[in-house]
């Protein structure tokens, strides 16, 4: 069938209606979205996890988890938390090169304050009538006595650990024991008797030492909540030896929510601080109401003369529980307590679902400068497709 010229002509400008009719309605249909978050760029390494129970162990077969972590004569010593069969938290002890491959693991627990183990026989559920393992009876990484979530730094010559001695829920203090780095060196587990960094008959957990003195002073972080929302509570003490407790701080069962919402519950601080030429890093930990149970890992900048000022905060979490080994005995469980700076490389050495110990890296100038500038987190103008 013939066309004529006039069809061709209004055919033509069918189109071009149709055309500019579509592009105008792409441009009148733009909504604000959010972007997918930019990660700040914390990776696990792909064979996670780079420590696991030992089978069979006395001390180590329920559990190992929540390592504290120093470097010292290139290597990185970490100092983790295990579980036996007996319910009883220890420390063990393994080093690495690299920083991911543990090729250094000491077969018996390098820390156990006589103290603490006498008094973790004489809590209830620990007595010989009962000494059976029932993870499902306690709460606190599912043992009921010991020493607890060990944090390392590296000050003047010696190693220094802050621990949680976890005594029932009525009594948690927090510890404090060093070794000499020659000590370390040759594996002498020598350790200073250990002193108690808080007081009796409440419950503290979770402090962590500045790796270097601030003003001429030891320097403790201890509270993640102040009145002052932009800030948080460090102390400055004269002397580890004996330190003069004259500070109050909040139970951490008992911290205020936040109005941020991934973190409107906050738990605990993760590693001890890591000086940054921007300031001090700190990672902690914190839990969204909506999302409950899931531990997730955020990141503070902190004034480096007075690092109880807030500089920046993470807008979302930079590392969650998503992976089998963070979820496998107590589920939805990031816990980080050890960081070290290797190179331009910063390692986070974090506890996983309570059971293993696994370890995220990131190249740390790129970390706390998109920190600073926001940037893993971004709002834009998206055009909107038409069906």
């Amino acid at each position: 069938m013939a066309v004529s010229k006039k069809q061709i002509t209004l055919k033509k400008r069918s189109k071009k209606v149709f055309k500019k009719t579509n592009k105008k309605s792409v441009k009148k249909k733009v909504k604000r979205t959010l972007k997918r978050p930019r990660a700040l760029d914390l990776r696990r390494f792909t064979r996670n996890p780079v420590i696991t129970p030992t089978l069979g162990s006395y001390w180590e077969s329920e559990a190992v988890f929540n390592p504290g972590a120093v470097i010292h004569g290139g290597r990185v010593h970490l100092f983790y938390r295990a579980l036996g069969p007996d319910g009883v938290s220890r420390i063990g002890y393994a080093s690495s090169q690299d920083g991911v491959h543990f090729d250094k693991r000491f077969p018996h627990p390098v820390y156990m304050p006589e103290t603490v183990a006498e008094s973790a026989k004489h809590y209830p559920y620990t007595s010989p009538s009962r000494l059976s393992y029932n993870t499902g009876l306690y709460i606190s990484g599912g043992g009921w006595g010991g020493c607890e979530d060990p944090r390392a730094v590296k000050i003047d010559g010696r190693v220094y650990l802050t621990f949680n001695v976890f005594n029932g829920w009525h009594s948690i203090r927090v510890g404090l024991t060093s070794i000499s780095e020659d000590d370390l060196e040759q594996g002498r587990w020598n350790w200073r008797r250990f002193v108690f960094l808080s007081p009796p008959n409440e419950r503290h957990k979770n402090w962590a030492l500045f790796s270097e003195k601030i003003g001429g002073k030891y320097a403790l972080f201890h509270n993640l909540h102040d009145d002052n929302p932009a800030r948080v509570r460090v102390e400055y003490l004269d002397n580890l030896e004996e330190p003069i407790l004259l500070f109050d701080s909040l139970d951490p069962h008992l911290l205020p929510d936040r109005k941020l919402v991934w973190h409107n519950r906050t738990r605990s601080v993760g590693p001890p601080p890591i000086k940054t030429r921007y300031g001090w890093l700190l990672f902690y930990h914190a839990m969204d109401k909506d999302d409950p149970g899931r531990y997730k890992l955020g990141a503070l900048l902190l004034n480096s003369k007075d690092p109880r000022k807030i500089l920046y905060r993470s807008r979302y979490p930079v590392l969650e529980p998503d992976k089998w080994y963070e979820n496998d005995w107590k589920p939805g469980i990031i816990y980080a307590s050890g960081a070290v700076v290797k190179g331009e490389t910063l390692f986070i050495y974090y506890g996983g679902g309570d059971k293993h110990i696994a370890v995220a890296s990131t190249n740390l100038e790129e970390f706390v400068r998109k920190l600073m500038n926001n940037e893993h987190a971004i709002f834009s103008i998206k055009s909107a497709k038409v069906a």
